[in-house]
């Protein structure tokens, strides 16, 4: 089982500097001092270094910086698929660091949906088969057809991948990782092999997700124009965060320009 985390005193349970500390609201994810690293010696490297955030329940969150910035190791350690060097994570009053396989598999099946950059998809299996795997390992899904609607495929349901575009097979990933009804949606990089306007088609489905499913969304990019459509963008260099800012509007995909 995931650890339940200890009380905390006033000093732990504030945010770090530039995070909103809305009354009475309680962060669903929280890191404190994570740092990872790989290798050993002078071949050492830094992907993580003592870092502090925290997460919002239902907030769309862009992590924005270059390749090798941390991005996908902290969403990595957020989501249960890694462990940090040091530091801490937890996921609403449970401990993921120091979690054993068993638990985190259990938290990654019941808690969180991914979207990755390559859609991954069977290609023997049609959109709503694909989706319907998931479907049937999880708590409480809706069904397939449902998690297609959204993402506006309902006219794709018995379409194979090898049938859809590419956008299309990002959009039924998409479908895939909501069907279970996540309390958290972890998108590494989603548009980052799409043109413009497919990639547009599929931030609308992963914004929808989060206001429709009520996920709290963590969106990786190195493209600076999709972090308008956040409540916060975290500005990532070097294994930090080193700049936070809240859009005062969060803008429609559509809105966007790159």
């Amino acid at each position: 089982m995931l650890r339940r985390t200890p009380m905390t005193t006033a000093a732990d349970a504030a945010p770090p500097a530039g995070e909103p500390q809305a009354t009475g609201a309680t962060p669903v994810f929280v890191a404190r001092g994570l740092c990872k690293s790989y290798g050993s010696g002078d071949a050492t490297v830094h992907a993580l270094r003592d870092l502090d955030v925290d997460i919002w329940q239902g907030e769309f969150v862009v992590l924005l910086g270059p390749s090798g910035s941390g991005k996908s190791t902290l969403l990595n350690i957020l989501g249960g698929l890694d462990a940090p060097t040091s530091g801490r994570a937890a996921w609403r009053d449970h401990e993921l660091t120091g979690a054993d396989e068993a638990a985190l598999t259990a938290y990654r099946r019941d808690h969180v949906g991914f979207v990755f950059q390559f859609y991954n998809l069977i290609p023997s299996l049609t959109a709503r088969e694909n989706v319907e795997l998931v479907a049937e390992i999880a708590r409480d899904p809706m069904r397939a057809e449902e998690a297609l609607a959204l993402v506006g495929l309902s006219h794709r349901l018995d379409h194979f991948p090898g049938q859809l575009s590419g956008g299309e097979q990002q959009r039924v990933a998409v479908a895939r990782a909501i069907v279970k009804r996540p309390d958290a949606l972890l998108c590494d990089e989603p548009t980052g092999a799409l043109d413009v306007e497919t990639g547009k088609l599929v931030l609308s489905a992963i914004a929808r997700a989060n206001r429709e499913v009520g996920a709290t969304t963590v969106v990786i990019t190195h493209n600076a124009a999709i972090a308008g459509m956040a409540d916060r963008v975290l500005r990532m260099g070097g294994g930090r965060i080193v700049a936070i800012e809240a859009n005062a509007r969060r803008l429609a995909p559509e809105e966007l320009v790159w």
